[in-house]
């Protein structure tokens, strides 16, 4: 390359070239070091530039953005909501009556609760494809603070919310005068929960069973600090889960009430009931509380562990826990322990498990809540009587919470004189 130049260019000429090159070279090797990276060029509220962090940029994308529904907001009906919505958004709902506005919901990550005062899903004659005023078929879904009132089907299952996908979350909420509270699909990959809640007041349609909670054939089912009272002809709580958790529940029909069972796992599966209240009311059609197994085994695993339950019965006779050993197999664990049973009827020792603690008592014995006799007095000859049920293959079955009213839990430390039941 050299030699080409050279031959072109003048002696003089040629000098100058190479000693420019060698120069520039130089200066190239010593260029100032690079300014340190201060992060994405924004502009500021003041209208500046500024540079902003890539660690305070994160934090920005992870502020999920909260969109506002209610009377006098941007986005005042709660059906536009849910077609506005994106992944990872916070809906908050003002206070209020939202008649006839269904809504599907298929986000994921999506949070929707109710600010101040609960709002109320009035479905007015409507609903969302013909099933519910809310359908759920999304991702992960939490539901905080809002009531279901009042919705009717073409198939008699109109439901408050109809889970059909995902993982979903219910706390704080209330379901009334619907044909079903919840009703979720039959996938074994959803999971249910459902917490501090109110269900009741089941439509008086004769010949019609309308459950307050209806669980299908899911993963996983958890009912934990919720009530339920005044059903008809259905059952209070219905569950075909593989897994369930029941806990800490006030599942009383009441005198108005005229349930069937108050709680059934008709498929069976693993059912762990602890720390509940499971009250029948005399107008009951159904001597039974609480049924397992009716419709035969679905899931490979199947065992009902109840310990520290309330069981009463306010009709003449019943059953308070009908196993069906016939339809599930002779080898079925049961067990039942430290249950307290008030009122007239039968608890069956279980063929294979354990039978340790149950207790029974009448209604003079225990103090009234709400109505309800729910506790033993602090002079009851009950109290000592039994022993710390133990370890069940996935948890303890000693209770560590009680229900409070209305609905919702309160932490709870057994005494070393410990009470059969629900309630220390």
């Amino acid at each position: 390359m050299v030699r080409s130049i050279a031959r072109v260019l003048p002696a003089g000429s040629l000098w100058l070239w190479l000693f420019l090159g060698s120069a520039l070279a130089q200066t190239t090797d010593k260029l100032p070091p690079a300014p340190d990276y201060l992060g994405e060029i924004r502009r500021g509220a003041d209208g500046r530039l500024v540079a902003r962090p890539e660690a305070a940029l994160a934090m920005e994308a992870a502020v999920p953005a909260t969109m506002v529904v209610g009377p006098g907001e941007k986005i005042a009906s709660i059906t536009e909501a849910a077609k506005q919505a994106r992944d990872g958004d916070v809906i908050e709902i003002r206070p209020g009556l939202y008649r006839g506005q269904p809504a599907v919901w298929t986000q994921n990550n999506l949070v929707i609760r109710g600010a101040g005062e609960r709002p109320v899903m009035l479905a007015d004659g409507k609903n969302a494809e013909g099933k519910a005023i809310w359908v759920v078929r999304g991702g992960k879904l939490r539901i905080e603070n809002i009531e279901f009132r009042g919705v009717r089907g073409a198939d008699l299952n109109g439901a408050g919310i109809r889970f059909e996908k995902g993982s979903l979350s219910v706390r704080g909420c209330a379901f009334f005068d619907n044909e079903i509270g919840i009703l979720t699909a039959n996938r074994s990959d959803l999971s249910l929960e459902v917490n501090d809640s109110e269900f009741g007041d089941a439509p008086r349609t004769p010949g019609d069973l309308h459950h307050l909670l209806y669980v299908g054939a899911i993963g996983k089912f958890t009912l934990r600090g919720s009530r339920f009272s005044n059903g008809y002809l259905g059952h209070l709580v219905k569950s075909r889960a593989r897994e369930n958790y029941i806990l800490y529940n006030m599942l009383v029909d009441g005198a108005g009430g005229k349930s069937s069972y108050e709680l059934e796992f008709p498929n069976g599966g693993v059912a762990y009931v602890v720390g509940n209240t499971i009250g029948q009311s005399a107008g009951t059609d159904n001597p039974r509380l609480v049924s397992y197994g009716a419709d035969g085994p679905k899931w490979p695993e199947n065992a009902l562990y109840m310990a520290h339950n309330t069981l009463i019965n306010d009709a003449y006779a019943g059953t308070f826990v009908n196993v069906r050993t016939d339809r599930m197999g002779g080898d079925l664990e049961v067990w039942l322990l430290n249950n307290l049973i008030v009122g007239v009827g039968d608890l069956h020792k279980p063929a294979q498990g354990r039978f340790e603690g149950n207790r029974f008592a009448v209604r003079h014995e225990l103090v009234e809540m709400g109505g309800i006799p729910l506790k033993l007095t602090s002079l009851s000859p009950l109290r000592g009587m039994v022993s710390p049920p133990g370890m069940a293959p996935a948890m303890a079955l000693l209770p560590d919470a009680e229900f409070v009213f209305p609905a919702g839990t309160r932490r709870m430390q057994p005494s070393s004189l410990l009470a059969p039941g629900a309630f220390q």
